[in-house]
């Protein structure tokens, strides 16, 4: 059975958690892992705060990357032990994305909905 993109986020959404801008913004002062899917060509209004850019296509080879080495043993599982917040412009990508780091094991990541357009529609800061 063939579905477009639209359905396999569809799909995605059922099988994944979600927050909200205000859900993640309360967030920010711990400090969360927030990770930018966007393409590089998509950042000119900057970042959510704290966020680190890691593109959608190269997400679960360079997951790993966002734990020093040397501090671990066991990279996957230091950072399967935290909240990880994914987005991207509007929710589709993340939502693919939560779902394919769900399937590597981690069972803490969320998708942010409605994405930096929603972020930035509700008037929330972005860091430069």
């Amino acid at each position: 059975m063939l579905i477009n993109v639209k359905e396999l986020v569809r799909l995605a959404k059922k099988e994944i958690m979600e927050i909200t801008c205000e859900g993640l913004y309360q967030q920010l002062p711990t400090q969360p892992l927030i990770i930018d899917l966007r393409e590089a060509v998509e950042l000119e209004n900057g970042l959510l705060p704290g966020a680190v850019h890691i593109p959608r296509g190269v997400l679960e080879m360079r997951i790993t990357s966002l734990v020093r080495v040397a501090d671990t043993k066991e990279p996957l599982l230091t950072l399967a032990q935290q909240n990880i917040y994914l987005y991207c412009q509007s929710g589709a990508r993340s939502a693919l994305a939560a779902q394919s780091l769900a399937k590597m094991g981690f069972d803490k990541v969320y998708s942010l909905t409605g994405g930096a357009s929603e972020w930035r529609n509700k008037n929330l800061p972005f860091s430069q």
